[in-house]
């Protein structure tokens, strides 16, 4: 096998990548809602139990005061010390990573 022949294979299994992935990313670009809320519901049953969660299933445009990114937006409540606590989150589509939240 010659080097030329290899470096060709080697070059194309490369963009053969940059494409599945591009197109990957063109066709869901989100991570799935359902996953971001049981993340986040991880998150808050290492402090106490949860009572009730939901999330909007379709993104929206969140301002964070430099740059407008896709969010879901959800709520969680709980039960802590005898008292019922509600928050609602805005969680960035692309990460999963929560950009906002507040207790109601």
């Amino acid at each position: 096998m010659k080097i030329r022949d290899f470096l060709i294979g080697v070059a194309t299994g490369v963009a053969a990548t940059i494409i599945i992935k591009e197109t990957a990313n063109r066709v869901s670009p989100y991570v799935p809602a359902n996953h971001v809320l049981n993340n986040v519901k991880a998150a808050f049953k290492k402090e106490a139990p949860i009572d009730g969660s939901w999330i909007y299933m379709k993104t929206e445009d969140f301002y964070n005061g430099v740059t407008t990114v896709p969010v879901y937006k959800g709520g969680i409540s709980r039960i802590m010390n005898g008292e019922m606590e509600s928050f609602e989150f805005a969680a960035d589509a692309r990460s999963g990573i929560i950009v906002d939240l507040k207790r109601l």
